[in-house]
């Protein structure tokens, strides 16, 4: 019978590398769209809320992002689950966001 403690490391390993990779590449994502909104939309209203928003999503891909790369650096197991649970709850914060953020920029696209 295997430890559930020794086998745990490496499930959170590979859940703290996915969090890692998938901020990384959400917050490029966030970045594209901006650029696509400021693109776009200049020619209607100077400012608009979306690419805000954006912005924050980018901010909170770009934390989870981050802390799960801590928590992949750090050696310190009790260390590394609080920063693994950390980098989840950002990471779940920020794609919820990006749910809000698609919802706005639809709704403020067919508005106009």
């Amino acid at each position: 019978m295997t430890n559930s403690v020794e086998t745990r490391p490496s499930l959170d390993h590979d859940i703290c590398v996915h969090i890692f990779t998938a901020s990384a590449a959400m917050v490029g994502v966030c970045l594209t769209v901006i650029g696509i909104i400021r693109a776009v939309v200049s020619l209607r209203r100077p400012d608009v809320v979306g690419d805000d928003l954006l912005a924050i999503n980018a901010i909170t891909y770009l934390a989870a992002c981050l802390v799960s790369y801590w928590a992949l650096r750090t050696r310190n197991l009790g260390r590394n689950h609080r920063l693994e649970r950390c980098a989840d709850v950002l990471f779940l914060g920020a794609l919820i966001l990006t749910a809000i953020n698609a919802t706005f920029i639809a709704w403020a696209v067919s508005a106009h």
